[in-house]
């Protein structure tokens, strides 16, 4: 039995230790923001948060995450008024959207840790995240637009 917390409340699952936290997330408790792309943490698509930190989840298995605090896209708001939420729809950023809620997820964690980043600062940190369909100019107004609005 694992124990943590997903998006504010505890959770107990009964997965083999070496289970995707992924996985978890998506298929067992029915979350579906997070998304499978690559699998191997070079997309970003399955980025939450882990105690405060971005992390792909298609690399953490459940064994890794007890006791843990983990966020997903859901835990960001109720009803999609988070600032970096507001501020992808205000810069029109999504295109296909599939990448939108790891690139969010990553941003908001810059944001928690840097409130007014540099645009190069965006750059660096966004870079571990891809968007296939090449929105980044977008992506990094949106953060620049959330960063002045928190």
């Amino acid at each position: 039995m694992t124990k943590f917390t997903l998006n504010g409340k505890s959770v107990d699952v009964d997965n083999p230790p070496d289970e995707l936290l992924l996985l978890v997330i998506r298929d067992q408790i029915g979350l579906k923001g997070t998304k499978y792309g690559c699998g191997a943490a070079m997309c970003g698509a399955c980025t939450v948060h882990v105690d405060g930190e971005a992390m792909f989840s298609c690399q953490l298995s459940v064994g890794d995450i007890e006791g843990a605090e983990i966020t997903t896209i859901e835990g960001l708001s109720d009803d999609g008024t988070h600032p970096l939420q507001k501020a992808w729809v205000a810069e029109q950023v999504p295109q296909c959207g599939y990448c939108q809620s790891g690139q969010i997820m990553r941003a908001a964690a810059l944001l928690s840790e840097n409130p007014s980043p540099s645009r190069e600062e965006i750059v660096d940190h966004m870079s571990a995240n891809l968007c296939r369909c090449g929105t980044y100019n977008r992506i990094f107004k949106a953060v620049e637009r959330a960063a002045r609005e928190v």
